[in-house]
This record gives structure tokens, C-alpha cells and sequence, in this order.
């Protein structure tokens, strides 16, 4: 069992695509492959009498779909797909939902925010809108920059096979059997709008998505649909929660990495993680500074293209979490450009 930072991985093997690791009794972990930096996501599959629920279902992408084949035939036995339940929006996690919905006929549980973010995306296709440009523009984006946003605008929708036109709603304390064993549903917030967890309560396993990860920190951004809210706020509120609700000795089966115990240590690092890059982030402001010049406070690694949009949205959920606090404020230029600063020293944290 390998430990690190207050956190056990009790199950020591990954499992190769095409392959399964019982997790959990009656809980299989699979991985998909990713074409990027984050090469995996975990899904779960739940045996269900006769059949399995999913829990995550991979990239829309053929090497995802080949390891959907190899694992249908393989550890899932030829056994049917009964119900797909989506943690979040984000394409690594319901790209094949609709594939497996239709191949299976069978039902897709997911939140309603959700839900219907998710088939808002995949209907943005394009021309991309002046409101994003102006978005980024405020951001500190170059024009270069802002026209391949342009020429890229609704990938969202290519990793993403077409959900089913109906669905089944998941909210907070909703209870769901499988297999004859009842999951609790527990809602997060700031990774995405309304993300849901699946806790088994009689053995303290908890599938947790991209709620809680173990080794990486969930993205938290601010986006152009969105450009006022404070994710930040939302996802510290978060740990409140599951520190509260949650069991220590909780076995946390996360979307990304490996299996660990250890959700309390886990909860207090990811705070402590934002609250250093809070703290960096506003010695940057004692100067007027825009979003993006906040990368180097809050990463530890120089920003590629890559990952150039998603660090953005990140800098402004900071900034944004600053300002709702009375500890920083914006002032755009003539060429709409916000200028953040200090509005008094910064805090202790």
C-alpha cells in the first residue's frame, strides 16, 4: 500500500485500457485514454443484477471507443449497460454517454445544471461571439491569441457523442440502488455547475469524479457564458461540505489518478494549495496587473498554449474571489482591458 501526504493507495496496480480492477465489492475501475497531458480518466462500473451501471464514460475519440469494445467483451462479460450516470459536464467524462445510452437503451442520470450546460455546448458551434472575445480581450489576450480562439471555437462539441434528448435528474440526497446497495448523491460545486458524487454509505466508498483528486487539483475557471461568477467561492464551500459530511476513513474512487483513503488530509491540502496561491496572487497586485500576469503566481510550471485558456479562467476565478472579498478590484483601459489592484494589504493566509 503505497502512502504520500497523508494519503494511502491501497490498490497498487493501474488497470490498462480494455482491462478492470475491482476496486470496490462490486465496484470495477476502468481508465480511458486521453489525447493530452492528462492522458486517463477513470470510469466505474457498478454491477447491477444482471447488467452494469456506468459511472464516467471516456473521451468521444476511437481509441476510446475500442477500449469501450475490449472492456463490453471482457471483464463486463457481454453483460448489458443499465443505466449511465454522467458525474459532470466535461467532455472526458460524458463523451460516449450518448453511445453507451443508445447501444444499451439505457437511461442517462446526470444533474439538471448539468445536463442542459452540457447540451448548451454542444449546440456553440459557431461563429464564436464578439462577448468571448471581449471576455479574453479583458483578460489580457493579444488579438493573435483571440483569433485562434475563433478558429477553434466548439471543440466542445466534437468530443462529445449526442446526448439522449431526455434524461433522469440527480440531485443532493437523492438515493439511488444498484444492485441492491443504496448510493447517496452529493453535489459539488466550482469544477463544474453541479457535480455529483455517488457515496455508499454502508462501506464508506465514495466515487467522487473531479470533485476531489489526489494528486492534482481540479481546475476551477471562470468562463465567457459565466464571466461574473466566483467558482472559487463555490468550490471552497465545497470542501466545507464533504469534510463535513464525509467519513476520514472514506475510500474516494476519483475521476482522474488512483484510489486513495484519505479525504481529510486531501480537502486540507487542496484549501491550503488556493490560499498560497491567493496570497501570491495579491503580491502580484500590489502592482495593476491583468489576469494573465497572474500565471506565474498561481502555477508552477510556465503556461503553454495548451493549457493558455484554462489557466486564464483559473487567474480570473482567483482575481474574482479577491474582489467579492473586498481584497482586490478591476479597472478596465480604453481598450477594455481589466487592470486588477490591491484595495488594501493583503491577507494573512
Amino acid at each position: 500500500m503505497a502512502t504520500a501526504r497523508g494519503l494511502s493507495y491501497p490498490l497498487g496496480t493501474i488497470p490498462e485500457p480494455g482491462e478492470a480492477i475491482e476496486a470496490a465489492p462490486g465496484v470495477l475501475w476502468l481508465r480511458m485514454p486521453l489525447p493530452m497531458a492528462l492522458n486517463h480518466v477513470n470510469v466505474y462500473a457498478i454491477a447491477d443484477g444482471d447488467g452494469w451501471v456506468v459511472v464516467d464514460t471516456g473521451l468521444r475519440t476511437p481509441d476510446t471507443v475500442t477500449a469501450w469494445e475490449a472492456v463490453l467483451a471482457g471483464p463486463l462479460g457481454g453483460r448489458p449497460v443499465t443505466r449511465v450516470i454522467c458525474t459532470h459536464m466535461h467532455p472526458d467524462h460524458i463523451g460516449l454517454a450518448g453511445w453507451l445510452c443508445e447501444r444499451f437503451d439505457a437511461p442517462l442520470l446526470m444533474t439538471r445544471l448539468e445536463y442542459v450546460t452540457a447540451r448548451m455546448l454542444i449546440g456553440d458551434t459557431g461563429p464564436a461571439p464578439d462577448s468571448g472575445a471581449r471576455f479574453f480581450r479583458a483578460a489580457g489576450w493579444d488579438e493573435a491569441r483571440i483569433e485562434k480562439w475563433r478558429a477553434s471555437y466548439g471543440l466542445f462539441a466534437k468530443g462529445v457523442a449526442p446526448l439522449p434528448p431526455g434524461y433522469r435528474r440527480l440531485s443532493e440526497g437523492d438515493v439511488l440502488t444498484i444492485g441492491g446497495v443504496d448510493w447517496t448523491i452529493l453535489i459539488g460545486d466550482g469544477h463544474s455547475p453541479e457535480h455529483a458524487c455517488l457515496w455508499r454509505r454502508s462501506d464508506n466508498v465514495l466515487i467522487s469524479g473531479d470533485q476531489l483528486l489526489p494528486k492534482i487539483s481540479s481546475n476551477v475557471s471562470v468562463w465567457p457564458t459565466e464571466p461574473l461568477a466566483d467558482p472559487l467561492g463555490d468550490w471552497m464551500s465545497s470542501l466545507d461540505k464533504l469534510e463535513q459530511t464525509l467519513p476520514a476513513d472514506t475510500f474516494c474512487l476519483p475521476g482522474h489518478g488512483e484510489p486513495f483513503t484519505g479525504v481529510l488530509p486531501r480537502t486540507e491540502a487542496l484549501r491550503r494549495g488556493h490560499e498560497v496561491a491567493l496570497k501570491r496572487l495579491e503580491r502580484t497586485l500590489r502592482s495593476p496587473s491583468r489576469a494573465v500576469d497572474g500565471f506565474s503566481a498561481l502555477f508552477a510550471r510556465p503556461v503553454g498554449d495548451g493549457l493558455y485558456g484554462m489557466a486564464t479562467g483559473e487567474a480570473i476565478a482567483h482575481l474574482h474571489y479577491l474582489e467579492r472579498r473586498g481584497r482586490a478590484e478591476r479597472q478596465p483601459d480604453a481598450d477594455g482591458v481589466d487592470w486588477w489592484t490591491l484595495t488594501s494589504k493583503e491577507s494573512e493566509a
